[in-house]
């Protein structure tokens, strides 16, 4: 994709597009973890099994997600980024205050899968717009960046959500309602500052098909699948931390810690996936990943369970951003919104599954199933990882 030099003014050492991206970013996943932070103890207090939850969290993810190839392929073929997430952006702002008129977790559902179709038509718009825009050896760096402010916005979101509970005790609705203000603000912000990045006619793809995609792409997602289908709905690890006695009031700040973490260390890890490889990144994350889970399944502890959410967020930021960043890599420039969209539509799509597994493995057999099945998957998963690290990724 080439940009014009106007597009390549930095802002604090990042493109101009890149960083505003994150600030919109950021106040998008404000809004959206003021509501995930406590969506699984309201939707408990309607009424709603834990296999309920899991599979609220994972329809609304994975029947929306198809549409991230969709956007992805349509955003290719007119070689533009921005409308699709300006109305994927909207759809967040709009629905998010609904949450506070349900009754039901039926209600619940029908808002999320709306919510989620907004994300699925920004995201492959989006991430084309970073890689294209990201400087030469930078990619891991820009991805990395975005991961950041989304995470940063997963600290405020928690935080605003646990100052409201502390004005208005077991109101969630509160919560639902002022969501709404960040969410508009991230609108405004991707109006205003995020530029069209053009390209001219003869860079635009005149045929997509799933043969212009290399094996080694395909292998990836395959490894990707498998490592996802044990990595269930997080609703399911703020259950737990409830579960061993952490108060409710409290559980937006578990979750604050994990975002933190990963806010600190995002950047980082791209970089260093730009400088060593983005398969040696991987691997330790998936590796640590499966050791998280793994102490998930066996806590008893309040400070043991919290200690883990940290080093969760660690994990967060060394796959993330760098497996995006990798599948980039692997994708020739006028197809990326297509090949990043499959990506996202198979990661979305396989939280369902992963998320009705985990659930029933909660109900039906004990609180400590389902982490032990993500460990293993997880180990799997970098165990392939190591046998796709064998050849260098070609950098695009």
């Amino acid at each position: 994709m080439r940009i014009e030099n106007k597009l390549k003014k930095k802002v604090l050492g990042l493109e101009r597009n890149i960083f505003f991206t994150g600030i919109t970013s950021f106040f998008t996943d404000t809004t959206t973890k003021m509501i995930y932070a406590v969506m699984p103890l309201f939707l408990l207090s309607l009424g709603a099994t834990k296999t309920e939850l899991s599979l609220i969290e994972g329809i609304a993810e994975s029947t929306a997600s198809i549409i991230k190839a969709l956007s992805g392929f349509w955003s290719d073929k007119i070689g533009k980024n921005k409308p699709f997430m300006v109305v994927g952006y909207a759809f967040t702002a709009v629905i998010s205050p609904l949450f506070s008129v349900v009754t039901s977790p039926l209600q619940v559902l029908a808002l999320r899968f709306s919510e989620r179709i907004g994300k699925g038509i920004r995201t492959a718009p989006r991430d084309s717009l970073i890689a294209g825009t990201a400087g030469e050896g930078e990619r891991g760096k820009g991805f990395g960046f975005h991961k950041a402010m989304d995470n940063s916005g997963a600290i405020v979101g928690p935080l605003l959500a646990f100052a409201i509970l502390s004005v208005f005790p077991g109101d969630y609705r509160k919560v639902f309602l002022f969501s709404v203000v960040p969410g508009i603000l991230g609108v405004l912000t991707i109006i205003v500052f995020v530029k069209e990045a053009k390209r001219h006619k003869a860079e635009l793809a005149r045929k997509i098909s799933l043969n212009d995609f290399s094996s080694r792409y395909y292998l990836f997602l395959g490894i990707a699948f498998l490592f996802a289908l044990g990595n269930s709905t997080d609703a399911l690890l703020l259950i737990k931390a409830n579960d061993i006695g952490i108060k409710a009031v409290f559980i937006p700040l578990v979750y604050l810690i994990f975002n933190s973490v990963s806010v600190i260390f995002a950047v980082p890890m791209g970089m260093l996936s730009d400088k060593f490889g983005r398969e040696r990144l991987i691997i330790f994350g998936y590796l640590l990943y499966s050791i998280i889970y793994l102490g998930f399944g066996s806590a008893n502890d309040k400070i043991i369970v919290i200690l883990l959410f940290a080093l969760y967020g660690l994990y967060s930021a060394a796959t993330d951003g760098v497996q995006k960043a990798l599948v980039a890599d692997l994708i020739d420039r006028d197809k990326r919104g297509t090949g990043l969209g499959l990506y996202n539509c198979l990661i979305g799509i396989t939280l369902l599954p992963a998320s009705v597994i985990a659930g029933v493995l909660y109900d039906k057999v004990d609180n400590q199933a389902p982490f032990y099945f993500g460990s293993a998957m997880a180990l799997l998963a970098a165990i392939l990882m190591g046998i796709f690290f064998g050849k260098k990724t070609k950098v695009q």
